[in-house]
């Protein structure tokens, strides 16, 4: 099995499923995704003073 078609079968699978749920909304998914990274960022560089 090779790569372009197993990528083409699972987005087979993916249409026949349905694909998208109405809701969850791309852009408040993507900002929350990215105000939880900007956290960990704080937190990372707060535990990590002594550079």
């Amino acid at each position: 099995m090779s790569i372009p078609s197993t990528a083409a079968q699972l987005a087979t699978l993916a249409e026949a499923e349905g694909g998208h749920h109405d809701s969850l909304n791309p852009v408040v998914t993507g900002g929350a995704a990215f105000i939880i990274l900007l956290l960990l960022l704080w937190v990372t560089t707060r535990f990590n003073r002594d550079r």
